[in-house]
């Protein structure tokens, strides 16, 4: 046997004793719910026999009975909980194998190259990771049987006859355990039937980004992983796990009422503890899955994988880079970039240029991309921007008159513009609350004004004339603003997802998760704010009186362009102000680019 597949046996092995392990625990907690029923059965065979006799002994019996029946209906019903709790799904867009033949092809050589069974299906996450996700439990079967992916519903921008659909590939459920080479008799020549293969879940961003080969290579240990998961006693061990997962979440529910949620924290308790008493075990049984995967993996193209991976992490930087900084503010108007695949691999083209790797990339980008595996790109791409939204930002499950999809196109226009108009509109809605005039000017006619128009030189006078505590007054009027907008436009706190709920919105199988699960960004403070509106008053006054034009960059967001040139030299001016109350870092811009404080803005 070769050094990696020693190497594979080994940890196959190590995994398979850890999940054990595992089972133990369950093991040992049905020992200590039978152990009264023990002594009751003892103290109940002395009685019939006639060696334990007398009152004290009638009184023991009893009462060891009656305590024995209560811990077994206890360990019943905590028993019943755990089997029957829902694991939580990560929430996918699933692909069927209509809408990606290639890919499922792709996959499929995959798995018979490395000898194990084939993912029973594939579906993508709007980030850049790839796992295997066990989806037979039966709490899951109703919901993935009727479950549609994110826009697929009504008002779907994709309509019903979108292929975006969860059916599994027929015939990749079966391939038997204990015929997989070096690994049989490892991955489950066993006593029981090998469990359904789990899902293959890519992530989005490298079907886009990656080329066909690289994505085979970074697929490769991913897939391999179905073969521990095939063995009985580490599929069981896995199921347990998740039971306890499950039930300590189902404990933490608000929703219940006041009976049921006591019930569920003496439950919750004691799946808390028996989670605690195998977490290590449970941790070395997936690392000895990893271990096992990533040798048996080494045949497969492992001199790519090198280079793949460092596609992975470029990927993971621009894709951060362009939920940050450019569907984040979209998401925040109301709109949903509808492409944010095909935007990511402008936004690494352009990472890869100011870094000066364009011409190591250039190569590469001429080979086929792995998005050409899919059928349809456009409408997956439609449906992972949709999923990406909700999980990131909290967005609805469908367009709508509020939540609207933009294209790459039209953001400048319907996204930077809009966004600095309507931060404008707000900073001059909160001076006139704040009843702020304009200071008299020697030789001014209107110094006398008691609210003037929306310029640029009523925001800056106000600030430069007080300092820092007229920043700080503002900045706070600002924040509160915002809270009370946002507070309004909230929609109302949804119930428990019912049956039918869940058939139709992969979020609400995590059950009351609340939106959104991966916050991007911590809240803004109060200064941050105040600069994002003072730039955004700026931004308008150069649009209207400077013939610049609202902009577009893959890894900045919002840009302001001047003479077809992004103007990277605004935010010191702008900070001078905000922070320390000096506004003639940025009159000295203004004069400089041609801008007009002076001039009244069109707003929102």
């Amino acid at each position: 046997m070769s050094g990696s597949g020693v190497g594979e046996e080994i940890g196959a092995q190590g995994a398979r004793v850890r999940a054990l392990a595992v089972l133990r625990v369950r093991g040992r907690a049905a020992a200590v719910a039978l152990l009264p029923a023990a002594a009751a059965v003892v103290l109940l065979a002395g009685g019939a026999t006639g060696r334990l006799t007398g009152g004290s002994w009638d009184a023991a019996r009893w009462i060891v009975s009656g305590v024995a029946l209560v811990v077994l209906l206890c360990a019943a019903a905590v028993a019943a909980v755990i089997a029957r709790a829902r694991p939580a799904l990560s929430p996918t867009v699933e692909i069927a194998e209509r809408s990606a033949p290639d890919l499922y092809r792709l996959v499929r050589e995959l798995a018979e190259r490395l000898d194990v069974p084939a993912p029973s299906s594939i579906a993508l996450t709007p980030d850049c990771d790839s796992w295997l996700e066990d989806r037979t439990h039966p709490a899951h079967a109703p919901a993935d049987a009727s479950t549609k992916s994110p826009g697929n519903g009504a008002g779907s921008p994709n309509g019903p006859h979108d292929p975006l659909t969860p059916g599994a590939s027929p015939g990749t459920h079966g391939a038997p355990a204990g015929t997989h080479g070096a690994l049989a008799g490892t991955y489950g020549a066993g006593r029981r039937a090998a469990p359904a293969a789990p899902v293959l879940v890519i992530g989005s961003p490298f079907l886009w980004w990656m080329r066909v080969a690289e994505l085979r290579a970074v697929l490769a240990p991913v897939v391999a992983g179905t073969g521990p998961a095939s063995q009985p006693d580490i599929a069981a061990a896995r199921r347990f796990v998740r039971g306890l997962d499950a039930t300590v979440a189902l404990a933490g529910r608000k929703d219940l009422g006041l009976i049921r949620r006591a019930a569920s924290a003496v439950i919750g308790r004691i799946a808390r503890l028996m989670l605690r008493a195998c977490a290590e075990h449970a941790a070395l049984m997936e690392r000895g899955v990893a271990s096992a995967a990533s040798e048996r993996a080494q045949s497969v193209d492992y001199g790519l994988r090198i280079v793949a991976q460092e596609q992975v992490g470029l990927a993971y930087a621009g894709w951060d880079r362009l939920l940050t900084r450019v569907a984040l503010p979209a998401w925040r108007m109301g709109r949903w970039p509808s492409r944010l695949d095909v935007g990511v691999v402008s936004a690494l083209t352009e990472l890869s240029r100011r870094d000066r790797l364009a011409e190591g990339f250039a190569s590469r980008l001429g080979e086929r991309p792995a998005c050409d595996l899919l059928e349809e790109p456009g409408a997956v791409d439609e449906a992972a921007s949709l999923l990406a939204a909700r999980l990131f930002h909290g967005g609805p499950a469908a367009s709508g008159p509020d939540w609207s999809p933009v294209d790459w196109q039209q953001y400048p226009e319907e996204v930077v513009d809009r966004k600095w108009r309507t931060e404008a509109a707000r900073l001059h809605r909160v001076l006139d609350g704040m009843g702020v005039r304009r200071p008299a000017r020697p030789g001014d006619p209107t110094a006398d004004a008691a609210l003037p128009g929306p310029t640029l030189d009523r925001v800056m006078d106000h600030l430069a004339g007080q300092g820092e505590e007229a920043g700080d007054t503002l900045a706070a009027a600002i924040s509160a603003e915002v809270a009370r907008e946002e507070a309004e436009a909230a929609p109302p706190a949804p119930s428990a997802p019912q049956p039918a709920e869940a058939a139709g919105d992969a979020l609400a199988l995590r059950g009351s998760d609340p939106l959104p699960l991966f916050p991007l960004m911590p809240p803004r403070t109060g200064r941050e704010l105040l600069a994002d509106h003072v730039t955004a008053m700026v931004c308008c006054a150069a649009v209207d009186t400077a013939g610049a034009a609202p902009g577009l960059d893959w890894l900045d967001g919002p840009a302001l362009l001047m003479d077809g040139k992004r103007r990277t030299d605004l935010a010191g001016g702008v900070l001078s102000l905000v922070e320390d109350g000096d506004g003639e870092p940025l009159r000295q811009w203004l004069a400089a680019t041609g801008v007009r404080p002076e001039k009244p803005v069109r707003l929102v």
